[in-house]
């Protein structure tokens, strides 16, 4: 074959890869670049209604985090974040991997319990949300009917109605929605595990506990890196559930009031206030931005290392 030839086919090639590629570049910079291009530059303008005014720099960003009318806001929705982050790590994880533990022991029925836990996962986030508001309803909802039933009626309670429950009932919605994917993703790294390493843990007089704490836990880390970078990626992106269940305005008081509801609100406007600012609630969606891809940046790099550590 000349060169002349091969550089043909080089090109040719080339062709055809550029060919089957320009679909998906193409769709990428036009729904994803260009959008967040898009916010960004529309965060240094004020605006007014769908007009946009005079270039202000940072003053949005300032605003937003600092100012008196949006900071307080913007804290205490970031505080929520971060709580719905600890608690469905705490929750929603650890149930996923002493589910994903139970069935790696294969069980009586483990096949259908496996199909089970998971199906909770591809039902849609408004499904989830409706079903969960009518369990929590205080007058018939199935949770105040099964603890009135079983003799805890005095535990009864408004569960979206008041500010100490309303937050912690959607975590647990969430967390029953979800806990099917961490369950999965560890069994898949448990399946991984030599059976001969379980094998010797039991010779060497290991319980099931120190089995599981003290072998599998630290061979299913890298399961761990996904569902936890994974977590908080959705944790600040919370809107649908929140939405669905306690409304725009994250009632009772503020009570679930999350970055995505606040940044729509302020975006969008809402039935309380209907004045839409996209210049700050643009500023809000890049920060949102900027600091979820650095932590998740943070997160991946370090428990990677962990992972080559171990």
């Amino acid at each position: 074959m000349t060169t002349s030839h091969r550089n043909r086919e080089r090109r040719r090639r080339a062709a055809w890869i550029g060919f089957l590629i320009a679909p998906a570049l193409a769709t990428m910079l036009l729904f994803v670049v260009w959008p967040l291009l898009t916010a960004l530059s529309s965060a240094f303008y004020r605006w007014d209604g769908m007009a946009r005014g005079a270039f202000v720099g940072f003053a949005n960003f300032r605003d937003v985090l600092v100012g008196d009318h949006f900071a307080a806001l913007t804290w205490r929705a970031f505080g929520h974040n971060l709580f719905v982050f600890a608690a469905l790590f705490l929750v929603q994880n650890t149930a996923g991997f002493l589910l994903a533990w139970l069935i790696y022991r294969e069980p009586f029925g483990y096949r259908f319990h496996r199909i089970a836990i998971f199906l909770p996962v591809i039902l849609s986030t408004v499904l989830v949300g409706f079903l969960w508001k009518l369990f929590l309803d205080p007058n018939f909802g199935l949770v105040n009917q099964l603890l009135e039933m079983t003799g805890l009626g005095a535990l009864r309670q408004p569960w979206l109605g008041q500010e100490s429950t309303a937050l912690p009932a959607l975590i647990l919605a969430n967390a029953w929605h979800w806990v099917g994917f961490p369950a999965l993703v560890y069994l898949a790294g448990m399946q991984r595990i030599p059976r001969e390493i379980l094998e010797a843990a039991k010779l060497d007089g290991c319980t099931g506990w120190q089995t599981l704490t003290r072998v599998v836990w630290p061979l299913v880390v890298p399961s761990t890196t996904i569902t936890l970078t994974l977590l908080f990626i959705g944790a600040f992106n919370w809107f649908e559930l929140p939405y669905i269940m306690a409304g725009l305005d994250g009632s009772p008081y503020g009570a679930t009031d999350v970055l995505g509801l606040y940044f729509y609100r302020t975006a969008f406007g809402n039935q309380a206030g209907g004045i839409q600012d996209f210049g700050h609630g643009n500023a809000l969606a890049v920060l949102m931005f900027l600091f979820i891809a650095a932590v998740a940046t943070v997160i991946t790099q370090y428990l990677r290392k962990r992972e080559i550590a171990l």
